[in-house]
């Protein structure tokens, strides 16, 4: 249909009158619509634009990550950009990470799942200096058993004498064993450990050094290292080797153990004894030039009592128990013995 005429009737009586013909009440309500539509589409196009995104170094387990993200994401609008490590490396593989980014960092918030390689951050100053990193919940360092497998030893290999309460001959077994056990000649070639260089296994083992000093410590590595202990790429790996009866006893973290008996594996984890430690989940918020809004968001979200009982129902943290009895840690000294303990670690445990 060709353009109308300035000549035309209808036309004419339009720009005389407007819109009064039958016409017009069909093509007002589109115009309207359009006019709206115009209007709402450019403003979310400007929040869009506006609400930008954030890099995330996580080294909580994707599995569990990925969800509160996504959460995240849908009551915001920010898009997060997360980076993950492997089991075996994962904390410290990021820690180095932002180490070697420091200067030009690409990460915006750190996420990680312990407490020792953020402190070692942030007396470096990756993060900001003003309420620059915190830490949130808990998981534990645990022992954990077959079910009914370690009762025949314990009654056979140990005495009062060598344990301050020793275990009973329960299968689901009550008491608790102490580390220096882990060296018997009962356990020769059947402990699990994730290999001790990386991890929340690194991080538990530099406190111990600190608990019992230098030199006991040094023995106990040497004696457990001698016992030729299974060493692992990560803490499910432990269970999983003590779950197939592999292995009589493992050293690992409660989520790993809560994560197994989910699946139906035949394990028990031994209570948090005075030689346990303690995890929490960390996070940071890395020093940049110009600051992100939307990292900022994500930090404060990630704290939120909300994410953390999401967490719990995972059971990617534990419900907290402020008055256990168990390792606490002297923080500034670990950092600053850290370089030594890692070269003796790195001498004893060889693979």
């Amino acid at each position: 249909m060709a353009n109308p005429s300035k000549t035309d009737p209808w036309f004419r009586e339009m720009l005389r009158y407007g819109w009064s013909s039958f016409e017009a009440w069909l093509i007002w309500p589109f115009l309207i619509a359009c006019f709206t539509a115009s209007i709402l589409f450019s403003r979310c196009t400007k929040t869009a634009g506006t609400t930008g995104e954030v890099i995330l170094y996580c080294a909580q387990d994707q599995v569990f990550a990925e969800p509160i993200l996504a959460e995240f994401t849908k009551q915001t609008g920010i898009a997060v950009k997360p980076v993950f490590d492997s089991e075996a490396v994962k904390t410290v593989g990021l820690a180095n990470r932002l180490l070697a980014e420091r200067d030009h960092p690409a990460c915006d918030v750190f996420w990680g799942n312990e407490e020792f390689r953020t402190r070692q951050l942030a007396a470096v100053g990756v993060f900001r200096a003003t309420n620059g990193w915190t830490a949130f919940g808990q998981r534990s360092r645990r022992l954990v058993v077959r079910q009914g497998g370690l009762a025949e030893v314990i009654s056979n290999q140990f005495s009062v004498s060598q344990s301050p309460r020793p275990l009973n001959t329960d299968p689901l077994i009550t008491d608790y064993l102490p580390l220096t056990a882990l060296t018997n000649a009962a356990f020769s070639s059947r402990v699990s450990i994730a290999f001790p260089l990386f991890g929340t296994t690194a991080t538990h083992f530099v406190a111990l050094r600190q608990h019992w000093g230098e030199s006991n410590w040094l023995v106990w590595c040497r004696a457990l290292a001698a016992n030729r202990p299974f060493l692992e790429e990560g803490n499910s790996h432990v269970v999983k080797r003590v779950a197939r009866g592999e292995a009589l006893i493992g050293l690992t973290d409660s989520d790993d153990i809560t994560a197994a008996q989910r699946e139906g594996l035949p394990v028990t984890a031994l209570p948090i004894f005075p030689e346990s430690l303690l995890i929490p989940n960390t996070l940071g918020l890395v020093a940049k030039p110009k600051p992100n809004p939307a990292a900022e968001k994500l930090y404060e979200f990630l704290q939120s009592p909300a994410v953390r009982e999401q967490l719990i129902a995972a059971a990617a943290l534990e419900l907290e128990t402020p008055s256990t009895n168990t390792l606490r840690p002297d923080w500034p000294a670990l950092l600053r013995d850290l370089d030594r303990a890692t070269d003796q670690l790195k001498e004893v445990f060889r693979r």
